[in-house]
């Protein structure tokens, strides 16, 4: 059998998949190239329609491509698909399972699947699960659920581990208990592939990511790295009051008064990029103390007030707003 090639886990060169119906052809993913690195977490960021989960189920061996090159774990789908179902582990966004079995039962059934692997018992200390052993899975929690979702994905102690969306509906705190135990798998040496709509779990779980739009990875590296194209450390994010004569936010003052336009709060000093949305402006800055007074300035020039104004760090998101042109955020709102 082969065996992991050093470094690499996951490669694919000019991969392709194409949906043919009676009335229209869609090319879900349109020639990406991808390399996940062994014992990394790497994410896998983008809109609705991007390509990402077709690129996952092909990667998980669910889906067979058009064309392309694949190899997982040094071993393709092709020729040894048995070999890398017992090498990986998959948690779905949703798993289904019988309501009337008991954690631990669901445990038993998925460890049989696997030549070897861990107990059920060391999987639900691994996802802090113990104390709903005999608990009807149909009683669980939501959060409670995604964790025995991961659980079963780790009875095989996986080399490789794929996890779609397995934050998705939970609360605060079962969140960064997940988050842990993602944690604690990469200390490990495990690899990790996640899809996530969360910027902030990107940036503290991933240590690195690619934002696929249109089936192709426009942008890949380190969250950091990816921030920094940006060409600034710090956003301005503002909105102005309604005109008085109810006309659109950002109008102020006298009638026939507007807000600057995109090249006006470009030429303010320090300012690397301006994005305009209906629900206000973001200014992508190098020296706030400098942009902030300038802004002010200018504002108060054209008597326009300001409904809200803050300061923050450049985030993930402002880097996948720049390059899709749309918030991830709402992606995942709109998928809910």
């Amino acid at each position: 059998m082969p065996e992991k090639v050093s470094g690499v886990a996951i490669r694919c060169s000019g991969l392709r998949k194409r949906f043919v119906s009676r009335s229209s052809t869609v090319d879900a993913v349109n020639g990406l190239d991808l390399e996940v690195r062994s014992g990394e977490c790497f994410g896998l960021l983008g809109p609705n329609g991007a390509g990402k989960t077709t690129t996952i189920e092909i990667l998980e061996g669910l889906l067979t491509p058009t064309s392309g090159e694949v190899e997982v774990l040094g071993a393709r789908w092709e020729s040894h698909p048995d070999h890398l179902r017992q090498r990986i582990g998959i948690s779905l966004q949703e798993t289904r399972f019988a309501e009337k079995l008991s954690v631990r039962e669901t445990l038993a059934l998925f460890r049989s699947f696997y030549r070897r692997g861990i107990t059920p018992d060391e999987a639900m200390t691994l996802v802090s699960l113990h104390e709903k052993s005999g608990a009807w899975v149909g009683k669980l929690s939501g959060g409670q659920r995604q964790r025995l979702a991961v659980a079963c994905a780790l009875l095989g102690d996986p080399e490789l581990l794929f996890l779609d969306e397995p934050t998705t509906g939970l609360d605060p705190q079962s969140r960064r208990a997940l988050w842990e135990i993602l944690r604690d798998l990469r200390s490990r040496g495990r690899t990790i592939l996640v899809t996530t709509h969360y910027m902030d779990e990107a940036e503290r779980l991933c240590d690195r990511v690619a934002i696929v739009d249109a089936g192709k990875v426009i942008a890949l590296g380190s969250p950091a790295e990816l921030v920094s194209r940006l060409g600034g450390e710090h956003v301005i994010e503002f909105a102005l009051e309604a005109a008085p004569h109810g006309g659109p936010a950002g109008e102020a003052g006298s009638p026939g008064t507007t807000s600057p336009g995109e090249d006006e709060y470009r030429r303010l000093p320090g300012v690397s990029g301006v994005r305009i949305d209906p629900d206000g402006v973001a200014l992508t800055v190098t020296e706030p103390h400098v942009t902030l007074p300038a802004l002010l300035a200018r504002l108060q020039r054209d008597r326009l007030a300001l409904a809200r104004l803050a300061t923050r760090h450049v985030s993930l998101e402002d880097v996948f707003v720049d390059l899709t042109g749309r918030h991830l955020r709402d992606e995942a709102a709109s998928a809910a």
